[in-house]
């Protein structure tokens, strides 16, 4: 029987345990180039034991930020500094992913600890475009404009460019960002799209850009390589994005060649407060999807002690389990998730460096180091 920390093949890699990190945007970059804060947040969950780190949503073009401080994959230079993450990231035993997105009408914004709020463009902001000329609401109250046929193959295009060089970086698992009311996101959900062309309207039109999109995505990302999407399969309310829909949606993605289903919130509108947050609340449509859709699934949201983790993965709920609040707090959560759950030597969670330490006495180790040869007990 699988547990928490037994090891996951997904296509050609191997993730050494079941803990993910999922993308947790940083709003650090500078002109869309990573920095030395990244190979930190990053390096950090990798040192500290996660199987699969993933980076944060990363822009596929300059009006696809969500901030100023978004990474990004448009040019060769922000590739280059990928890559010195990932080669850290990876000496640590972790697999590394990327999360490629379009802001949508959410972009040109200020990070969380600025407010959130739109950025005028008198201001330094930029020009936001989306599937229909509505506002999010809120503080996202810029009108952004409506993507013409052309709009849509130029994104579709700037998408598969930056899968492109997010494979030369050197990531070996790719998620598209389909959640979160960003751009993918505008145009399945009821709330964002209200155009009465061939991408409106009908639920075959509103997944039309996202269908059309994975599949341009599918066949410039190795075969051998897992391609995942993060999916906002409900926007928690009646008028919204509903849970069937996204069923349907998911099942067509499986067929174009989606590899695992990342389950996460619709968020389309500022208004809907139907939610229903509480411990591991998205854990019974992750298990819907693995079980009606038959494809491997990642759940989060509200998951935070390593029992409910552990045995959502024993009782076949969800094949991953995405801890992201409590590994900012804590990138050692799987070195203590092991010693909570009782794991036989849970220092191997970790790197050497740490784990010929861990493993032994604190007092004997120290006398080692002075060339002691007497043991001494660890005090208590």
């Amino acid at each position: 029987m699988a547990d928490l920390f037994s090891e996951y093949k997904l296509k050609g890699v191997t993730l050494k345990n079941r803990i993910a990190v999922p993308p947790l945007g940083q709003c650090s970059a500078i002109d869309g180039v990573v920095q030395d804060w990244h190979v930190v947040n990053l390096g950090a969950p990798a040192v500290g034991g996660a199987g699969l780190v993933i980076a944060e949503n990363t822009a596929i073009s300059p009006i696809g930020r969500v901030t100023p401080g978004c990474a990004g994959l448009w040019n060769d230079k922000q590739a280059e500094a990928w890559s010195q993450v990932v080669r850290f990231c990876k000496r640590q035993g972790a697999v590394v992913g990327i999360q490629l997105g379009h802001s949508g009408r959410k972009g040109s914004a200020n990070p969380p600890w600025l407010g959130d709020a739109h950025i005028p463009e008198s201001e330094g902001g930029w020009p936001i475009i989306a599937a229909s000329a509505r506002p999010f609401g809120g503080l996202l109250d810029r009108c952004p404009q409506e993507m013409s046929l052309d709009d849509i193959k130029r994104v579709q295009g700037e998408w598969v460019s930056a899968v492109k060089r997010a494979l030369t970086a050197g990531f070996e698992l790719l998620e598209i960002h389909f959640a979160h009311g960003y751009l993918a996101q505008s145009f399945f959900s009821p709330f964002g799209n209200f155009r009465t062309d061939q991408y409106g309207g009908s639920f075959e039109g509103r997944s039309r850009f996202l269908l059309e999109t994975f599949r341009q995505v599918r066949a410039v990302w190795p075969e051998r390589l897992p391609l995942i999407a993060r999916l906002g399969v409900s926007d928690f309310h009646p008028d919204g994005l509903q849970f069937e829909d996204s069923l349907e949606l998911i099942r067509l993605l499986k067929q174009e060649g989606l590899d695992l289903l990342d389950i996460s919130i619709g968020f389309n509108s500022p208004d809907v407060s139907g939610i229903p947050w509480g411990p591991c609340f998205m854990v019974p449509m992750a298990e819907r999807i693995r079980r009606e859709v038959g494809i491997p699934v990642a759940a989060g949201w509200n998951i935070e002690r390593p029992q409910d983790a552990d045995r959502i993965i024993r009782d076949e709920q969800a094949d991953l389990i995405m801890i992201g609040r409590q590994i900012l707090s804590d990138p050692r959560w799987p070195y203590h998730a092991a010693q909570i759950l009782g794991k036989e030597d849970p220092w191997r969670v970790l790197p050497n460096q740490y784990g010929a330490w861990l493993k032994r006495p604190v007092f004997t180790a120290c006398l080692d180091q002075f060339g002691e040869s007497k043991e001494v007990e660890h005090a208590a």
